[in-house]
């Protein structure tokens, strides 16, 4: 279980992962090896999965953010298999969640422009012969970024 040092602990590393072992124990009240001692129990027990740059898509030419819904036409578990691996493989999409109702894939994707986005639905997508239909919304702005989660 986690106490509330541990939700704090990982609340502040969550909006700084690069914090020291002497500002975490700052930040806790408790001394630098009390602090380094929780982070690595956290990480052993797999709270914390990973530590990773937030990189700015524009700077890195991708200007288009789009969810793209994946309806397939039949459900068989070769042709599930077969388009997730072919989603897994795409470096445009970063996120990727199977859903209930209308749409079996979400899909977020980055795209260097309207015309990459329209090569990877109609030449990547749909292609595939177990995707029955494609929708996609194209992000206008994203007024909150993406959160820590709540701990």
């Amino acid at each position: 279980m986690l106490d509330e040092t541990d939700k704090r602990l990982l609340a502040a590393l969550q909006k700084d992962a690069h914090l020291t072992a002497n500002q975490l124990g700052d930040l806790l009240h408790l001394s630098p090896s009390q602090a380094g001692r929780r982070r690595q129990r956290l990480e052993t027990d797999g709270y914390i999965k990973n530590y990773a740059a937030q990189l700015d898509p524009q700077r890195l030419g991708l200007n288009v953010q789009a969810f793209v819904q994946i309806q397939l036409g039949t459900h068989a578990p070769d042709n599930s298999l077969s388009v997730a691996r072919l989603i897994g493989n795409r470096p445009e999409v970063i996120s990727a969640w199977t859903l209930t109702g209308d749409a079996d894939y979400m899909l977020r994707v980055f795209c260097a422009d309207l015309q990459a986005l329209n090569s990877l639905i109609h030449e990547i997508l749909l292609p595939h012969p177990a995707v029955s239909r494609v929708q996609s919304q194209i992000v206008m702005d994203q007024f909150k970024r993406d959160a820590p989660l709540p701990t």
